[in-house]
């Protein structure tokens, strides 16, 4: 059978979240749960969830979790669950599979990681959907798919030597279309200047908005550390097509919006936003771009409704909204 990535705007089943754990929150642990929880009662006026707990948490986490949430103990060391989950692929029957990709904690950074490599099998396992394995590192925050055969990612990351060192570019791209269907790897330079966690992932600068249709990062001060970044970004979609062989319509989304924190500087990427049946949730911070980032994001995907979730905690720990969920397709693969 001919498995493929479905874009995530067609039909879930659910989504998953994992609860975050002390060691990626420190001092702001309760903050964090409260925000997570926050986005997980918006999504589930949407579709069901799975949030996923580590032994013993499903208590607590449950007292802040309302409607249809399932919560599910499985140990687990990092709250991305974007990044360490199954990439759920579908075939032409509507036969589904759970791609489990190799997870080294985005280069080795953070220790320990065995109960994360181990979670994702146990929950395709609680899914009911089989497992089939890559020896190739790819998290899922890395990649963007419009379901029918282009994938976006940047250079920075899938390039990086942290990653995969004994792969060569087309090697990747090979590994990317016997595993998830893909005919076509769109490659970007650059993620943002302050991703000092994944190394350049594609989900804070660029996402699908339809086959052909992206909404990009952009940056108008050529002050800014984004500058150059960016402007390479626009001119490296303008020369590639997609699978299709279509040139990409861009949507510019406003410029980042970011502010000191306690000797950093976080921001909320408005590209970080998460699709979920009849909706799409945009990470907000309270700042003025906020307002023009959601009509333009409204314009982006007529018929859903947006909504606006606070994600500058988030945003602390290195990630955002679509870093902390994982959609999982409905059976059926209907497009």
């Amino acid at each position: 059978m001919s498995f493929r990535m479905p874009a995530e705007w067609e039909p879930h089943e659910r989504s998953l979240m994992a609860w975050p754990t002390h060691p990626s929150w420190g001092n702001h642990l309760g903050d964090a749960r409260l925000t997570y929880a926050g986005l997980a009662n918006a999504i589930v006026d949407f579709e069901p969830l799975t949030m996923l707990v580590n032994p013993g948490e499903g208590d607590g986490a449950r007292q802040s979790l309302t409607g249809d949430v399932e919560v599910v103990e499985i140990k687990y060391d990092s709250a991305w669950v974007r990044d360490f989950g199954p990439l759920v692929v579908v075939d032409d029957d509507g036969n589904r599979a759970g791609v489990d990709f190799r997870f080294n904690s985005w280069g080795e950074k953070y220790l320990p990681y065995d109960d994360t490599v181990a979670s994702t099998a146990l929950m395709l396992e609680h899914l009911g959907i089989g497992r089939t394995e890559s020896a190739m590192v790819l998290e899922g925050g890395a990649i963007t798919v419009d379901g029918e055969g282009t994938l976006i990612t940047t250079e920075q990351c899938l390039l990086n030597p942290n990653r995969n060192p004994q792969m060569t570019r087309a090697q990747i791209e090979l590994e990317l279309g016997e595993k998830l269907g893909i005919e076509k790897v769109v490659w970007l330079p650059n993620g943002i200047s302050a991703d000092f966690v994944t190394d350049g992932h594609v989900d804070a600068v660029c996402t699908f908005a339809a086959p052909g249709v992206v909404l990009l990062q952009g940056c108008s001060d050529p002050t800014h550390p984004d500058f150059e970044l960016m402007a390479a970004n626009r001119a490296a979609l303008n020369e590639q097509t997609d699978a299709a062989g279509r040139h990409f319509e861009i949507l510019d989304l406003p410029d980042l919006p970011s502010e000191p924190f306690e000797g950093t500087e976080i921001g909320v990427a408005y590209a970080n936003l998460v699709l979920v049946n009849g909706a799409v949730l945009v990470g907000t911070g309270e700042y003025a771009a906020d307002d023009q980032a959601l009509e333009l994001i409204e314009e982006a995907f007529p018929g859903r409704v947006v909504v606006g979730v606070p994600a500058k905690l988030i945003s602390y720990a290195g990630g955002g909204p679509h870093c902390t969920t994982m959609q999982i397709p409905s059976e059926g693969g209907i497009r």
